[in-house]
């Protein structure tokens, strides 16, 4: 009798699960279909704008690093030289920015000889031996780079010119022979905004560019 109850179950449970296959098993026609999506819902294509070497020297370079007055230079620096790059160009320029001002404060004349062009490297040789001289050291950091902006460019013959504006803020201190503060301090960061020029030979074999003039904003 056991035996009897156990084959009706299982033939019970048989029964049900075909009725259940054929009802969620297959497609009667009365699904909900996905709604459709308008047009403004759909993801549009990204395209890729393809870039040559004439739509480089006539392509916008405007953008908020950029002033207006120094796109026609820039426009000039590409098609002189297809493959200089603003974004490259200022991540080097305040690279070069930072290693230039550390160098100055350590009174490394080799490092600066590699950075600046004879007539800045001057100066600045002029105004380290006169900290040497007076027994000053500088202790000096650069907290962070706000900013950097190219404010003008030109190009004459060969020769380019590219002038960045810099926001920057410095920690700086003065200290005496026996390593006294005497100047600044390291905890008081002061605003400087300096604009520095930097100069190449287009086509060149040397690809870098060398600071030939600074002044403040």
């Amino acid at each position: 009798m056991l035996l009897f109850y156990v084959v009706l179950l299982a033939m019970v449970a048989l029964f049900l699960a075909l009725r259940l296959y054929s009802v969620l098993g297959k497609r009667t026609g009365h699904e909900q279909q996905p709604l459709a999506r308008s047009a403004d819902d759909r993801p549009l294509p990204v395209t890729l704008p393809r870039t040559t070497e004439a739509t480089q020297a006539s392509a916008p370079v405007a953008n908020r690093n950029i002033e207006p007055r120094a796109e026609q230079g820039l426009r000039a620096v590409i098609a002189g030289e297809s493959g200089f790059d603003v974004a490259q160009f200022l991540n080097g320029a305040q690279a070069a920015y930072r290693m230039t001002l550390e160098a100055f404060w350590k009174g490394d004349e080799d490092a600066l000889a590699d950075l600046v062009e004879r007539d800045v490297l001057a100066a600045f040789v002029e105004a380290i031996e006169q900290r040497r001289e007076a027994g000053e050291t500088l202790d000096n950091r650069l907290i962070r780079v706000e900013s950097a902006k190219i404010v003008d460019a030109t190009v004459e013959g060969r020769e380019a010119r590219i002038t960045v504006r810099f926001d920057a803020d410095i920690a700086a201190v003065t200290r005496d022979a026996e390593g006294h503060v005497i100047a600044g301090s390291l905890s008081d960061a002061v605003e400087t905004h300096d604009v520095w020029t930097f100069a190449r030979t287009l086509k060149s074999g040397d690809p870098n560019w060398k600071l030939v003039d600074t002044d403040e904003a």
